[in-house]
């Protein structure tokens, strides 16, 4: 399959979704809301909400009915990043290839652009009205998946822990932990939340879980990589900021040649995770292939 293709699509998809969600900057918050929108609009490649949408493909269900449940966590992701990068956490200038949130509209502003973005995406995933033919119990399980994923025992918590191991000697199984919880939590309910649309059966469940997992752990590892061998041109952001912070990663417990076949047995796994769906899941083969292969 084109997968450069299909990921246009998708994301255009999102866009165009996310477009007509989102709030204008009008009248007395105009401000505020303009914050929310420069880093929400500020590019990227969508890949939760695509994963959302890509899942409940593979399970044979039309996902356009779903769209605001998959640009929630696009929402959420945005929210991860503008406080990621305020200088309390890990102070960046550059994130997508522009100045950040608090460089553009300050610290207090940025904070606040954060906590609307994670506000509004319950608003969307709790929104009254029918979502497709998903049932009230249903939109609960989504929307409890997601709060643990990004709370204290997920992506909150891994920031946490990130920030506590700073300049400190810790463990490999502590680093497999922390990745877990900070950036694979909320990847792995984006693919679960397209489980739930596509009512997959418990045994499809786990196994979409694991490839979750397994992307999750790909997608960090890579990060790791691309932190020591990107440039910030690619990135659009600062490199070897790992180094600077003294922050242990996949390259300093391993070297990076290591790392790069750690990070190939991620995705292997994945890609074995999926071996009893049929040729509907191959966006989720070549999502899990070009995760490897990203260079930004």
């Amino acid at each position: 399959m084109d997968l450069k293709a299909y990921l246009a699509r998708k994301r255009e998809q999102v866009e165009a979704a996310l477009a007509t969600f989102m709030l204008q900057p009008d009248g007395l918050l105009a401000g505020h809301i303009e914050s929310m929108r420069y880093s929400l609009f500020a590019g990227g490649k969508r890949i939760r909400p695509v994963l959302c949408l890509a899942v409940s493909e593979a399970l044979h269900v039309d996902p356009t009915p779903y769209l605001p449940l998959a640009c929630s966590l696009e929402c959420i992701h945005t929210y991860s990043l503008i406080h990621d990068d305020l200088p309390a956490m890990d102070n960046d200038d550059l994130r997508r290839g522009k100045p950040t949130n608090h460089k553009v509209f300050g610290e207090a502003a940025a904070i606040l652009a954060g906590d609307s973005l994670l506000t509004f995406a319950f608003e969307l995933l709790a929104a009254p009205g029918p979502v497709g033919s998903l049932s009230s119990a249903e939109r609960l399980r989504i929307i409890a998946l997601i709060a643990r994923a990004i709370g204290p025992l997920g992506m909150v918590g891994g920031q946490s822990l990130d920030i506590e191991s700073e300049g400190k000697p810790i463990s490999f199984e502590t680093l497999q932990y922390l990745h877990s919880c900070k950036t694979g939590a909320l990847i792995t309910a984006a693919v679960q939340t397209g489980a739930v649309i596509g009512r997959a059966d418990e045994t499809r469940f786990a196994a979409l879980t694991t490839y979750g997992r397994q992307i999750g752990l790909a997608f960090q590892i890579v990060d790791d990589l691309l932190n020591v061998e990107g440039t910030a041109e690619q990135l659009g952001k600062a490199v070897g900021s790992d180094a600077r912070h003294d922050k242990a990663t996949y390259p300093s417990f391993f070297g990076v040649e290591k790392t790069r076949e750690m990070a190939k047995a991620a995705v292997a796994g994945a890609v074995e995770a999926l071996a009893d769906f049929d040729d509907q899941a191959e966006p989720l083969r070549e999502l899990a292939r070009y995760i490897y292969y990203r260079k930004r």
